[in-house]
């Protein structure tokens, strides 16, 4: 069994409602149930699926109750038609998602999209988030990045199996800094390799929504941030941190070289490190 098919076997499921839609999410679970402190809850982006966080989780659960969801549309959650997958409603996911798991409070640590979803729930829920741990995130109007733009066009839910693998080829493998490990890339590939993978893929492009980031009061964000990016990334750079640096009430800038968007996979083990020491605080 591979690494990502051992991660989809650990996964539990349960439902949601978002937008009146009853939707099953797929979710990692790891750590201990009965830490005093809040769970950490990670929040992945586009066009991955909480694999993502295989090289952090383990360092986390050795003292931390971990919750890594697949957002809608991804990964093994629900790939259905006739549901909203933007990060307003991946914010509703994770709202009813928490609320379900009895969880009050959490520390988010979140990469790309997913940060649009974790800004806007501490914007919205500001006594509800602990920490908030901010790796290379879409913010303001940094976002779509032209790679999953076209993503959204119709043509890729009819596009030919192979040039698809090509095309996530070029961005998990020919985005790493370094050889990629190809464990990595399969995993990333995986849910998407299935013809409702590739309308779902499609779907989830076309959903990214400018709107929902540039309309947040980022000044009413009051979490202790860590804003642990990665200065070589060129589809969210580094200023987005700064500026988030600047407009966040208690955040801290902590840069990680030698490393682009796929930042928890370039630096995982530093990742882990610097995230650990963090909650640790």
């Amino acid at each position: 069994m591979t690494d990502h098919e051992t991660w989809s076997d650990e996964q539990l499921t349960t439902a949601v409602t978002v937008d009146g839609h009853d939707l099953e999410v797929a979710y990692h679970e790891a750590g201990p149930n009965d830490a005093d402190e809040p769970p950490v809850v990670f929040v992945h982006g586009i066009p991955t699926w909480s694999f993502l966080w295989r090289g952090v989780v383990p360092a986390v659960a050795e003292e931390r109750r971990t919750i890594a969801p697949d957002m809608l549309g991804y990964g093994n959650s629900e790939m259905t038609d006739g549901f909203d997958r933007s990060i307003r409603a991946q914010e509703l996911m994770l709202e009813d998602l928490l609320d379900g798991l009895g969880i009050e409070t959490a520390t988010l640590v979140a990469h790309d999209i997913g940060g649009g979803v974790a800004l806007r729930y501490a914007a919205h829920n500001p006594n509800a988030v602990e920490k908030l741990v901010l790796s290379n995130v879409v913010c303001y109007d940094s976002w779509p990045v032209e790679f999953i733009a076209n993503l959204g066009l119709p043509e890729t839910a009819e596009m030919d199996d192979d040039d698809l693998e090509e095309q996530l080829d070029g961005a998990f493998a020919g985005g790493a800094y370094g050889e990629a490990d190809p464990e990595f890339v399969e995993g990333m590939k995986a849910p998407w390799l299935t013809p409702e993978g590739k309308v779902s893929l499609s779907r989830n492009a076309v959903a990214t929504n400018t709107n929902h980031t540039t309309e947040l009061d980022y000044g009413s964000i009051t979490a202790e941030t860590l804003l642990l990016w990665a200065e070589d990334d060129v589809m969210q750079p580094y200023e987005y941190a700064e500026r988030l640096a600047d407009d966040l009430q208690n955040a801290e800038l902590s840069p990680l070289s030698d490393a682009y968007h796929w930042v928890v996979e370039d630096r995982a083990e530093t990742y882990a490190e610097r995230l650990v020491s963090f909650l640790e605080g």
